[in-house]
């Protein structure tokens, strides 16, 4: 979780509902905590629970999620450490156990042993909502896989938080996640990305950002773009503009924190022509192969799959 801006829970003036629908459980118990927040102790149905945490301001928790995190088994989290902040400003004494890129493989098939046998499992992530861009995919797919239960417990998430600010078209939009760190790699991303018919939207690190803004203006031309950093926090910040003013306004000193980067659709619509179906292709072909790659970019263009799959296979000999 990024570091947060603590707003003190003790300031909360809010009782939770007397019913939640949402919820399969019912209620057996509550946990009074500072301010008058009652936080409810109930029996969980046996589940994997993904939980969105607050993205720095921790008065962004939802009511239900503090309920699920105080009745669940047992809590996973990337960082405990972190996790704990919030856990403990809300008196929530769960068990907190690390779940992270690095020992999600051998933590599975345990984790879903225990959801066999009747655990109620909460996942949440650093900051946001589980899933997205960090392991907690793994786990989710192996519990579905399993035969086992999958309950979303939703709230706070960067992506919405930072297109709801852009000012861009938010009628359909794409999350890329983060981009590679190499400009070659880079520029083969964000080629594929070229003609799709909809915002963009990035995560990316302060320094790297001028880097990735001049690509983009290398591939997408002068586009109107944001950036939107410390979302949610005391130095939140959003700035507007094309590509070019955003490139001219980072001369000065370097921004700091965490960063959703958008992008605007293309002018007009998608501009399917041979580049940019190349550009596509080459970007991603080595990671789907001929016949994934030909169907997604089929599909993004509205080309014929026949035509895209020739291409594709050209290229492939290339």
């Amino acid at each position: 979780m990024p570091k947060p801006d603590i707003h003190s829970a003790s300031s909360f003036r809010h009782k939770t509902a007397k019913d939640n629908a949402q919820s399969p459980s019912a209620e057996s118990g509550a946990l009074s905590v500072p301010g008058g927040l009652s936080i409810r102790r109930s029996p969980l149905a046996p589940g994997l629970y993904l939980i969105a945490t607050p993205i720095g301001n921790l008065r962004d928790i939802t009511l239900r999620a503090l309920d699920t995190l105080a009745s669940a088994d047992i809590v996973l989290a990337e960082d405990t450490r972190q996790s704990r902040k919030l856990l403990d400003a809300y008196q929530i004494k769960t068990s907190l156990s690390p779940y992270h890129d690095h020992n999600a493989a051998k933590r599975v098939p345990a984790l879903i042993k225990k959801l066999e046998d009747g655990a109620s499992i909460a996942l949440i992530s650093d900051a946001g909502t589980p899933l997205v861009s960090d392991p907690g995919y793994k786990l989710a797919r192996a519990a579905i896989d399993a035969g086992q239960n999958v309950f979303a417990v939703p709230g706070a998430s960067a992506v919405l938080c930072g297109l709801s600010v852009s000012g861009l078209a938010s009628d359909k939009f794409m999350f890329a996640g983060f981009l590679p760190p190499k400009t070659g790699a880079r520029k083969t991303a964000l080629g594929a990305l070229m003609a799709v018919p909809s915002s963009l939207i990035f995560f990316e690190t302060a320094p790297r950002l001028s880097a990735v803004l001049a690509d983009m203006l290398d591939i997408f031309g002068d586009r109107q773009a944001v950036i939107a950093r410390e979302l949610t926090k005391k130095y939140e910040e959003v700035l507007r503009g094309t590509l070019s003013e955003l490139i001219a306004q980072l001369e000065g000193p370097r921004l700091r924190g965490e960063i959703v980067l958008m992008l605007a659709p293309p002018a007009g619509g998608a501009i399917w022509d041979d580049e940019a179906v190349d550009k596509a292709l080459r970007a991603r072909l080595s990671d789907l192969g001929v016949k994934r790659a030909s169907e997604e970019i089929a599909s993004l263009s509205g080309l014929p799959k026949r035509q895209v799959y020739a291409r594709a296979l050209q290229i492939k000999d290339e």
